[in-house]
């Protein structure tokens, strides 16, 4: 059921008990917002990694939460928010023949390969 609702809206700063902050109103149902999945990238890394999940009205929200939720010691420089219902994925029961075209092409594994010993690790 979808009813017109508003929802007080306080920033960083704002005191709650006194009178301020935006009404913004919400076509939404505020128990139905939808879920997030977030992404963090960490200070060490290049690529964001799946941080957990919530629910927010908007992006923005979801940002603002995430933030709160999953950077409160300072682990990330970056906060991506994807709404779940945007998210495809393969089927873990296909994995089988999805995958097997990859096994015949054994040049992408260059496990055959001998590595000079000047090298060195690699």
């Amino acid at each position: 059921m979808n009813s017109t609702n508003f929802i007080q809206k306080y920033y960083y700063g704002d005191i709650p008990d006194q009178p301020g902050g935006t009404l913004q109103q919400t076509t939404q149902d505020a128990h139905a917002w939808p879920l997030w999945e977030v992404f963090i990238r960490s200070k060490q890394g290049l690529d964001h990694k799946h941080a957990g999940s919530l629910h927010a009205a908007d992006a923005t929200m979801a940002i603002e939460n995430a933030r709160d939720v999953y950077t409160r010691r300072q682990e990330g420089v970056s906060i991506w928010v994807v709404e779940s219902k945007y998210l495809h994925a393969s089927n873990p029961d296909d994995a089988e023949s999805f995958y097997t075209p990859a096994e015949d092409k054994v040049y992408r594994h260059p496990t055959f390969y001998d590595i000079p010993p000047e090298v060195g690790h690699m």
